[in-house]
């Protein structure tokens, strides 16, 4: 399998030379909380895939839902003035679980294409209301909002942007909410409005006739799990009023339970006018994403009277909606959002907070189902390893060989798991990652 993949695979995200001289790892089977791989090991997969299998492994449910529909109709597509009837009780139920007035569906496959839907939408909107010189898209560096053309511009990540002639014009980028990594010897709460006024300041600096939408993760997923202070999103809420211009939330991580409500705009007060759906939203099991759409722009895209010339050929894919449907079904039914929101996600954050006292740990931090640990090689200063020391690498990989998956995001540590843990294995875990812990201290030489 591994020769395999090193003929005929190319993977995302990967420095193929070096891939090839090892091997890919060969997941085999799942269950639950558990991938196995080709040898044998199991893992904890403390990603949930990637942010995505909030329902667990190995759920029939999903899969019969998936096998029933594709009995009766496989595919078909939403072009051509046609519709089915899994789409169209998708479009209702987002539409009911969603906060404020995000009533419309505009269906993707994936969490990228939902930010290049957004973009072609907030720019339609303004041309529809007069505004055409209204462009300009408003992120935030060391953001990921996917890695199409449109989703890598709007993120700010800078080693994306270095390959193939990004960001697009009319992205502009200011910083990030990262209390940790920027705004030490700041108190919080004063560095989340510093933060959060650089977008007002960016707005007056390009023109408010020439700004058309702000995006944002509610918590910076792949960027490391940033959860900004609590002074930020109010804020950011009140600058994005004043100055009518649309609030994105990118709920693609954070949607569907994560954050221990629906979505993590409800947990932050946030009022978005499109949100981004996807990842959670199908537990992974089939590719769908999802734009909802305030009631406000989508009476001016229909009152325009002019064709919205978007979309996929897989938009509300019948069978990827059915799956949809039947996830949401299982995760209200088996009460996983209330049970992350009132018992697990407390139960996780005062364990994880006792990371915190490991000498490797610079910041233990969580938020829902999500969390983050800060790798430093100096408690006392909270300085940093250098880069060549690739201290979160070292860590991922003496993780996965003590039989639990993290991620690194540089030298963040981070997990995502699935909404099915129990209490016993939210200890199983992090026993693992505290073994781990104590294992990269000592490759790297800290006491």
């Amino acid at each position: 399998m591994q020769q395999l993949s090193a003929d005929y695979c190319l993977p995302p995200f990967s420095n193929y030379k070096q891939l090839n001289q090892t091997g890919p790892r060969i997941i085999e089977r799942a269950e639950g909380v558990f991938v196995f791989d080709n040898k044998g090991n199991r893992l904890l997969d403390g990603m949930a895939g990637l942010w995505c299998v909030n329902l667990g492994y190995g759920r029939d449910e999903l899969v019969e839902a998936a096998a029933a529909q594709m009995r009766q109709l496989p595919y078909y597509n939403l072009f051509f003035q046609s519709t089915h009837p899994p789409a169209m009780a998708l479009s209702q139920k987002l539409a009911e679980l969603c906060p404020g007035d995000l009533n419309r569906a505009f269906f993707t496959g994936s969490g990228s294409e939902c930010n290049d839907t957004v973009v072609r939408m907030a720019r339609h909107y303004w041309t529809s209301k007069g505004h055409p010189d209204k462009q300009v898209i408003i992120s935030r560096h060391n953001a990921y909002h996917g890695s199409t053309m449109a989703g890598a511009s709007l993120g700010g990540m800078d080693f994306m942007h270095a390959q193939g002639g990004l960001p697009l014009p009319n992205i502009e980028h200011i910083d990030q909410p990262y209390w940790f990594g920027e705004g030490q010897g700041q108190d919080p709460h004063s560095f989340g409005l510093e933060r959060a006024a650089q977008l007002e300041q960016k707005i007056l600096e390009l023109g408010e006739d020439k700004v058309a939408a702000f995006i944002a993760e509610p918590i910076q997923g792949a960027g490391g799990v940033i959860i900004p202070p609590d002074s930020y999103w109010p804020e950011i809420q009140r600058i994005c009023d004043k100055y009518q211009i649309l609030l994105v939330a990118d709920e693609v991580i954070c949607g569907f339970g994560r954050t221990g409500n629906w979505f993590a705009s409800q947990t932050f007060n946030i009022n978005p006018d499109l949100m981004c759906l996807a990842k959670g939203i199908t537990s992974g099991y089939l590719p769908l994403g999802a734009v909802m759409v305030s009631d406000e722009v989508a009476q001016v895209l229909i009152d325009a009277d002019t064709e919205f010339a978007h979309g996929f050929t897989y938009s509300g894919h019948p069978a990827a909606c059915a799956v949809a449907l039947k996830n949401i079904e299982l995760l209200e039914s088996e009460g996983h959002v209330a049970r992350v929101g009132e018992q697990l996600a407390p139960y996780l954050a005062e364990q994880w907070a006792k990371l915190a006292e490991h000498p490797l740990v610079g910041e233990a931090r969580s938020c829902g189902f999500v969390a983050a640990l800060e790798l430093v090689a100096n408690k006392q200063t909270m300085g940093r390893f250098a880069k060549s020391r690739q201290a979160g690498v070292v860590c991922r990989d003496i993780c996965i060989g003590n039989g639990i998956i993290m991620r690194a995001c540089g030298d963040t540590m981070i997990i995502s798991p699935p909404l099915v843990m129990t209490i016993e294995e939210i200890d199983l875990m992090l026993t693992l990652i505290h073994r781990s812990l104590d294992q990269t201290a000592s490759a790297l030489g800290v006491k």
